[in-house]
This record gives C-alpha cells, sequence and structure tokens, in this order.
C-alpha cells in the first residue's frame, strides 16, 4: 500500500467494498438490540434509608432513670456506621425476614428460580449422610420439623437476597442506604420493608438488656434498705454536731471570726493606747504630788477625750485648773504688795494649798478611772480571744462533719446512678414503645416504596448503545477481513510491491441491479441485505 495514499479514500474504498458484510454484522447487531430488552428479565430497584442520628450513652440519674431524656448522646464515627451496615446485611436478619414473609405467603419466589434453587444443593444436602443421619433425628428426638427442602430453599432464597442487597453508607453521612434488586416490585418492597423492621427490632435488642422483674425487684429493694442506712448516717451526724447545713454555718463562723478579729485588734490597739497614757499620768501625778512650788500650778495633761475627729474635755478638770491657776495669778500679784508672811497671803497659800489637793485628786480619780477602762479593756479582749478559740474549734468541727458528708453524698450518689442505670434498662427492655422505636436513635429516613419503572433493562441504553456497537464491530471486522486479504484491489499495490509498470486496467462493468421492489417494504428490505 502507497504510504503517500489518502486515508480517507482508503477507509471508504474498504467500506463499500466490503458492505454487504457490513450490513449483515450490523442487522444481526441490531436484531440483539432490539431483543434483549424483551428476552431479559425485568429487575426493579426498591431503594430505603436509614439514618443513624447519633450514638447513645446511658446516664445514670436518681430522678431522670425512666424518662427517655436521660441518655446522651454524640455522634457516631465511620466504625459505628459500618456496624450498623453489617446489622443491616447480616445473612440470619436477611433470613429471619424471608422465612417471616414466606409463612405469611407474601415471598414466592418464581417456579424457575425455585427449581434452580432447589436442583442442585438438594441433591448435595439432601442424600448427604450428615443431615440423614445426625440433623434429621436430633429434630426428630426434639419435637422439630425436618423439612431439608424448606431449608434449602430457605437458604437459596436468603443468598440470592444477599448478592441483590446493596448497602452502603452514603459519603460522609450518618445515612446508609439500601438498595434491592428483585423481579417482583411488590414482594421486593415487603422484603425491604420487614427488613428494616426486624433490624431496628434486633438493634434495639442489642443496645438493651432485659432485665426479669424479679431481678429489677431485688435492685430496688437492696438500693432502698442502702438508701435509708446512708440517709440515717447522714442524719446522725447532722444531729451530732447540731447543724443542718454545715457549708452554710461555716461561711456564718467565718463571717463572725473576721468580726471579733477587727473589733480585737481595735481593742488591742486602745488597751496598748491607754496603758500608755496611764502610765504618763501615774508619773506626771507622782511629779505633781512631790512639787510643792506655788508657782508650778498646771499639769501635764488635759484629759481631753477624741471622737471622730472631735474634742471632748473633761469640765471638771478644766473648771479646777482655770480656779487654780486664777488663784497662783492672785497671790503673784498681791506678793509685790503685801509681806509673805502677812495674814493675807498665809490664807491664799492655805486657799491654792486646798485647790491643788482637790485638782490633784480629782486627777487621781480620773488615772483610777483609767485604770478600770483598762482592766475592762483587758477582760473584753480575753472574751473576743476566747470566742475566736470557740469559733474556730466549731469551724474544725464543721469541716470534720462535712468531710464525712461529701464521702456519704458520693456513696449515695453511686448508689442512686447504679439503680438508675437498672431502671432504665428495664424500661426499656419492657417497654412497648421499644417496639416503635421511640428508645432508638436510627430512624427509617426514606421508606421503600414499591417502583412503577424496571431499573433493568432500559431499553433506550441497550438499543443504541448496541446499534452502535454493531456497527464498530461491522467495520473492524471488514478491516480484520482486509488485514489478512493479501490480494491486489487497485493498480498502484502492483507498482509498489512488484515494481512493475501498469500499462493498461480494465474496469469492471458489471453493474449491480437495482432494487426490483417498492420502497419500504419487506422484499425491497430483502434485496437490500442481500445485495
Amino acid at each position: 500500500m502507497n504510504p503517500k495514499e489518502n486515508y480517507l479514500h482508503e477507509f471508504f474504498r474498504i467500506f463499500f467494498a466490503n458492505k454487504q458484510m457490513v450490513k449483515r454484522v450490523f442487522l444481526v447487531f441490531a436484531v440483539i438490540a432490539l431483543l434483549l430488552p424483551l428476552v431479559l428479565k425485568q429487575s426493579f430497584d426498591i431503594t430505603a434509608q436509614v439514618i443513624v442520628q447519633s450514638k447513645k450513652l446511658s446516664q445514670g440519674d436518681a430522678t431522670t432513670s425512666l424518662t427517655q431524656e436521660n441518655a446522651s448522646f454524640i455522634p457516631p464515627s465511620l466504625a459505628d456506621m459500618e456496624t450498623e451496615s453489617n446489622i443491616l446485611r447480616s445473612p440470619a436478619l436477611i433470613r429471619q425476614t424471608i422465612s417471616e414473609l414466606r409463612d405469611k405467603g407474601e415471598y414466592t419466589p418464581s417456579p424457575g428460580m425455585l427449581n434452580k434453587l432447589v436442583s442442585e444443593p438438594l441433591k448435595r444436602f439432601v442424600t448427604a449422610p450428615l443431615r440423614q443421619y445426625v440433623i434429621n433425628p436430633v429434630k426428630s428426638a426434639l419435637g422439630m420439623e425436618t423439612d431439608p427442602v424448606r431449608d434449602t430453599v430457605l437458604d437459596g432464597l436468603t443468598q440470592e437476597a444477599i448478592d441483590k442487597l446493596k448497602i452502603e453508607t452514603l459519603p460522609g453521612s450518618n445515612v446508609i442506604s439500601i438498595t434491592y434488586s428483585f423481579g417482583d416490585p411488590a414482594q421486593g418492597t415487603k422484603f425491604v420493608a420487614a427488613l428494616l423492621q426486624n433490624y431496628l427490632v434486633s438493634r434495639q435488642e442489642l443496645q438493651s438488656i432485659d432485665l426479669p422483674q424479679s431481678f429489677y425487684e431485688t435492685k430496688k429493694q437492696q438500693y432502698e434498705v442502702r438508701l435509708d442506712g446512708l440517709e440515717g448516717n447522714r442524719l446522725a451526724l447532722l444531729e451530732a454536731i447540731g447543724s443542718s447545713d454545715p457549708k452554710e454555718e461555716i461561711t456564718f463562723r467565718l463571717n463572725a471570726i473576721n468580726t471579733e478579729e477587727q473589733a480585737l485588734n481595735l481593742y488591742q490597739d486602745r488597751l496598748l493606747q491607754s496603758q500608755r497614757w496611764l502610765d504618763y499620768l501615774k508619773s506626771a501625778l507622782a511629779a505633781a504630788s512631790s512639787n510643792s512650788r506655788l508657782n508650778d500650778y498646771t499639769f501635764p495633761y488635759t484629759f481631753t477625750t477624741t471622737v471622730d475627729n472631735v474634742a471632748f474635755e473633761d469640765r471638771e478638770i478644766k473648771q479646777m485648773g482655770e480656779a487654780l491657776t486664777t488663784q497662783v495669778s492672785r497671790y503673784m500679784n498681791d506678793l509685790a504688795v503685801f509681806q509673805p508672811g502677812s495674814e493675807p497671803m498665809l490664807l491664799t497659800r492655805e486657799q491654792i494649798s486646798r485647790t491643788r489637793q482637790q485638782f490633784l485628786k480629782v486627777v487621781s480619780n480620773r488615772i483610777q478611772e483609767r485604770t478600770t477602762d483598762l482592766a475592762v479593756v483587758s477582760s473584753v479582749i480575753a472574751q473576743k480571744t476566747a470566742r475566736i478559740a470557740d469559733f474556730k474549734n466549731r469551724i474544725h468541727q464543721l469541716q470534720e462533719t462535712q468531710s464525712k458528708l461529701r464521702q456519704m453524698d458520693t456513696e449515695i450518689n453511686a448508689l442512686h446512678a447504679a439503680f438508675g442505670t437498672y431502671a432504665q434498662r428495664f424500661a426499656e427492655s419492657s417497654s412497648v414503645r421499644s417496639l416503635d422505636n421511640d428508645l432508638s436513635n436510627a430512624r427509617v429516613l426514606s421508606p421503600p416504596f414499591e417502583p412503577t419503572a424496571p431499573a433493568f433493562p432500559k431499553p433506550f441504553l441497550i438499543i443504541p448503545f448496541g446499534l452502535f456497537t454493531g456497527l464498530l464491530l461491522a467495520i473492524a471486522l471488514v478491516y480484520v477481513r482486509e488485514f489478512f486479504d493479501h490480494r491486489f484491489k487497485h493498480p498502484a499495490q502492483i507498482t509498489h510491491e512488484l515494481g512493475l509498470p501498469v500499462l493498461l486496467v480494465i474496469n469492471e462493468q458489471n453493474m449491480l441491479p437495482s432494487n426490483p421492489h417498492k420502497n419500504w417494504t419487506v422484499p425491497s428490505f430483502v434485496h437490500w441485505v442481500r445485495n
């Protein structure tokens, strides 16, 4: 073949040179594509979806253990979703569903499929020595029905359902998709609905622990006895300490200690101040008593008391001090006129001496008064110190009692939690609502419905793809035939293969006969196929 030859021309030359073969191969595949939708058995896809809302963790609580709101929910993981899918595709669950539907007469396979399921397995299992000499005698001894045909058919139907059941988790979600391909849409829909119902019941049984009534009553009685004992011990501790709420009383006592300590600090400061002033007054009184000079008429203290930045003077001390000052001033003035030994001066000195003695007596009384006040302050300090010590001892007793109460509260809470768990499990296992999935965290998101159109075969896909495949295969067979045909087809091959020039080409003048029949008729189509 000349490499410079037009490939499109070569393609059409080969195509039209073998157009009869192309037509026949294409027509064969066209007939097959048209017959396949009629020959193939119809199959309907029944779909459903299940959503696993969350993974439930039971929470024990004495007040809410019998209610539905006492469970904590966390999002399901990939492992949890795979576990749910495995429960759905469990052979035991599928076998149970098929058995229940067959007992109700709602799942009957076609005769052809039944013969196929029974023929070979029946020959293999029924005649087996194990079933004949072991299984069947045991079933007969237990009063069970031995039906090898039924068991074999059920096994076959179960395996067929497993093969046609597609269960997968939708990516990135907590939704499980169920797709079941079956020839009868009504029976397939019933099977998927029954399978979902059995799945919900089965997973509920797996999550809940069935507890008998007697077990629950025993646990309840033990709980009551133990709780009464703990509550009695708690009450005895509170009565022994004489308090209904140790925590609140501790807070009260601490506040009282704080108040008393503040007052105690004030009294101690006052005691120290009063003690220093008292020592000073005693020394000043002693000095004033030993000094008998007439011109020394003042006392180095005014007996002024300051309260809230307001000064309060001692009126009696002030009046006597002023009288003594007046007398001394008059005596000093008269001393310039009279003789010291004269009678007026002697009378004045005697009067000054009496006034001084009265003044010192009043000062002595004030010192005695301050000594008494100092003793009172000391007794108050001692009383407050003892009161603070009593408060601290009481707080220590309350703290010890509070520690014991915390231990008892921990035991009581643990007891409540344990009994709450038993009560919750008993309520879940015995409640009728569990069959309606009220306690389950899985729900049927999309229930199965009976499809109206078959999922397989699809004529609008099979026929176009069949025709296209037939055309491609016909062209491929023509090219394969042309590849293995080494005869010369045109003059250029002679020059290319033999190296000889072509002197003359004689074309064949035989023309194909035209179609004598009327267009778009059966004879016309047959003539077109043959030629």
